[in-house]
């Protein structure tokens, strides 16, 4: 039985009984607001199930959520980026968490549609938060990729991502690494 963990301030608190059902009802829908906030539903209960490592692969789904920027939801939850952090920072020995920071290379690296471009800066922005967070955590070698710099990221989320969320993210990143 997966351990128990105690609740992730930067998630919404799940509903009881909470399970993959979630979001396989918007399987069909345009995967807006809605789907973004059950993602971050779904993840803080897989998080506290102790599944971290599926609880972050919910997040990279809300970070593809398709949103505007101007959606109540994102007032109340911002672009998991905190969560992200929290989840990788707060994961005890003993739970799988995996390598956040050669999921998140391959994964900016092999994005795919829709919003390619959006999606790719958000992976590379929540690989710099594992790096900040978790240093230990070596890249793969194998996997031959231009690591970006952070101006770099911050450019590309001010060039596709919404209005703020660099600063969101370099907000983040300031009190990841401190």
């Amino acid at each position: 039985m997966p351990a128990s963990l105690p609740p992730c301030p930067q998630l919404p608190a799940p509903r009881a009984g909470l399970d993959w059902r979630a979001l396989h009802v918007h399987r069909e829908d345009e995967r807006g607001a809605e789907f973004y906030h059950d993602c971050l539903e779904y993840a803080h209960s897989l998080w506290q199930r102790g599944l971290a490592a599926r609880a972050l692969l919910c997040l990279d789904r809300a970070f593809g959520a398709d949103l505007q920027g101007d959606e109540a939801i994102l007032r109340a939850w911002p672009m998991p980026y905190a969560a992200t952090a929290w989840i990788i920072t707060h994961t005890p020995p003993g739970i799988f968490l995996g390598n956040p920071r050669v999921h998140f290379q391959h994964y900016a690296d092999r994005m795919n549609a829709p919003r390619r471009e959006q999606r790719a800066w958000r992976a590379w922005a929540c690989w710099a938060l594992t790096r900040a967070v978790r240093p230990e955590f070596p890249n793969d070698p194998k996997h031959l990729v231009v690591e970006p710099a952070l101006a770099a990221i911050a450019a590309g989320l001010r060039d596709h991502g919404f209005a703020g969320e660099a600063e969101l993210w370099q907000g983040v990143l300031e009190t990841a690494a401190a």
